[in-house]
């Protein structure tokens, strides 16, 4: 009796030692999986901007595990929220950039090789055609675009791959985050697309690519019918293959994504409709630069758009200039006034675009695909100067550019349920001495470094007259330093007369710049970057689709 109760109670200790052990092997489970505590954040004091053309006073703003909880003047702060006193600060939702390549790592130039055996038919790698690519697999989270363009109010972009004609799809992303992945808000937002030929093999020009476009859209719209075909009967019918390529079009035959097209020029755009009058697809065009004179016709055709925040700079006037009589003038004299004239023209109908689309009733985003980060806040002021409201401007980076991606529901506007995505500046956004203070993207918290920048000595490394080689040709360059603000001119053997460098830009040692150029027929843009070092400099000169040549250059001494 007594070793059958000892037995039964052996037992009922085992059992209890094994819940036991389960119990505390389950709660380690749990344990491991409980999502860390998010932070908090209350701004408080702060002129807030909810959407445009509103204001609440004196209020606070508190966001919690990445979303906004609470907007007004009678808030109640959590305990565990860090405090920061926004006082006479203002507080915008985030801004939102529709074209740009923001965070993704650009390739590496490769060299100009002689035309290939079959330049009629090349691999579609060569010829610009990888529509089936993602853009995620070339995002990095520590490049340094992402932070430039942050700095300046932005916390979303619509980025895409770098390449021509079909470089593959479009992502929408946080401007901010440890991993590609965990940037990424909408992936294949769009299929992305330019009027840029390949290098020496077909298509290479405008008309060849609007061609092998129409060509791949008709194609996949038939592989896509008899894939469809067979699925619903297989009997009899030979498989069809696979093909990635023509695989890409699909969710923009099935109008589940757009094509985002790139369209500067007043030509692109109107090529650019017409390939969508003639295919059917929805188009997003964007980083637009000559689209006043289309207005109506964008209009009508439901496109969306996306204008550049991309500006020609202003033309220094110059005080001290005498007019002449128009009988003392020489030829060059009158065709250099004349051409200056149509300079200005082009100056003043870009910087109005926006307010012509505005006036034409016309929704709009902004991009900032070529734009400068450290011009932007002042273009958006030129483009206020020249007649587009400040509510308007404020609404193209805010509620516009949202509802055109289709991330109205959670981006755009300051209130509860939305991604905490916020710019806070010292003044209101578009007054000419406003600085940002802090961004918020999905409710992390970025501070500015408000310090002034030193002042320039009136000498950098770069300032001087430099006599430079390439493979083709040889010239001056002539870079010139106005208080830290960086412009110059360069000559060619092969052309006349100067031209002017545009976004002359120097990191450490490392020298940027690029200028338009036009001969025989081909225009084009020439982007150069070189090293310094001492007086002398070494790098590349990139020619769009002719490649990357070698640059060598030495500085006359005397121009120091």
């Amino acid at each position: 009796m007594n070793r059958l109760f000892t037995n039964q109670w052996a037992r009922i200790v085992f059992i209890l030692l094994i819940g036991l052990c389960t119990f505390n092997l389950l709660w380690a489970q749990d344990e491991t999986t409980i999502a860390p505590v998010g932070k908090s954040y209350a701004l408080t004091n702060v002129t807030i901007i909810p959407s445009p053309g509103k204001k609440i006073e004196k209020g606070t703003v508190v966001m919690k595990d990445g979303l906004i909880t609470a907007v007004g003047t009678s808030v109640t702060i959590p305990a565990d929220a860090i405090i920061i006193k926004a006082d006479s600060m203002y507080v915008y939702a985030g801004f939102i950039d529709g074209l740009s390549r923001t965070g993704v790592t650009k390739p590496k130039e490769e060299p100009a090789t002689q035309r290939p055996k079959d330049p009629g038919n090349p691999p579609a790698e060569q010829a610009g055609i990888t529509p089936q690519s993602d853009v995620r697999s070339e995002l990095n989270s520590a490049e340094k675009s992402i932070t430039e363009l942050r700095n300046t109010g932005f916390t979303v972009s619509q980025v895409v791959p770098y390449g021509n004609f079909l470089p593959g799809s479009a992502a929408i992303i946080l401007l901010g985050g440890k991993s590609p992945d965990g940037m990424v808000l909408i992936n294949q937002s769009g299929l992305y697309s330019e009027l840029t030929g390949a290098r020496f093999v077909y298509p290479n020009t405008v008309m060849a690519v609007m061609a092998k476009w129409r060509e791949l859209y008709k194609n996949a719209s038939l592989t896509k019918s008899f894939q469809t075909s067979y699925a619903s009967n297989r009997n009899g019918i030979s498989r069809p293959g696979s093909d990635r390529v023509l695989e890409a079009f699909y969710p923009v035959i099935d109008q589940k994504i757009p094509v985002v097209f790139k369209a500067e020029k007043i030509l692109d755009a109107q090529r650019v409709l017409t390939l969508r009058k003639d295919l059917g697809f929805s188009l997003v065009m964007a980083d637009v630069k000559e689209g006043s004179p289309l207005i109506n016709k964008i209009k009508s055709s439901g496109t969306k758009v996306f204008l550049s925040l991309d500006l020609p700079d202003e033309v220094k006037k110059d005080d001290k200039k005498t007019e002449k009589k128009e009988a003392a003038k020489t030829f060059a004299e009158n065709e250099k006034e004349k051409l200056e004239k149509r300079k200005n023209e082009a100056i003043a109908q870009a910087t109005a675009q926006a307010s012509d689309f505005n006036k034409a009733g016309m929704v709009f985003g902004f991009s900032v695909l070529n734009a400068k980060t450290k011009d932007i806040q002042a273009n958006l002021r030129r483009m206020i100067a020249a007649g587009l409201p400040e509510d308007v401007a404020l609404a193209a980076l805010t509620t516009n550019a949202a509802k055109l991606l289709s991330l109205d529901d959670r981006l755009g506007t300051i209130e509860n349920g939305k991604i905490a995505n916020l710019v806070v500046s010292d003044k209101p956004y578009f007054s000419e001495k406003a600085k940002v203070q802090y961004v918020f993207v999905d409710g992390n918290m970025y501070k500015m470094d408000t310090k002034a920048p030193a002042k320039p000595d009136g000498k950098t490394v770069a300032k001087g007259t430099w006599n430079y080689t390439t493979e083709r040709s040889g010239g001056k360059i002539v870079i010139k330093d106005d208080n830290g603000s960086l412009s110059g001119t360069i000559t060619s053997t092969i052309r006349e007369g100067e031209t002017e460098l545009k976004d002359v830009s120097l990191d450490g040692s490392s020298l940027s710049f690029s200028y338009e150029f036009a001969m025989g027929g081909n225009t084009g843009k020439v982007e150069v970057v070189v090293k310094i070092d001492g007086d002398t400099f070494e790098g590349t000169m990139s020619v769009g689709k002719f490649g990357s040549f070698p640059i060598k250059g030495t500085r006359d001494p005397k121009s120091k």
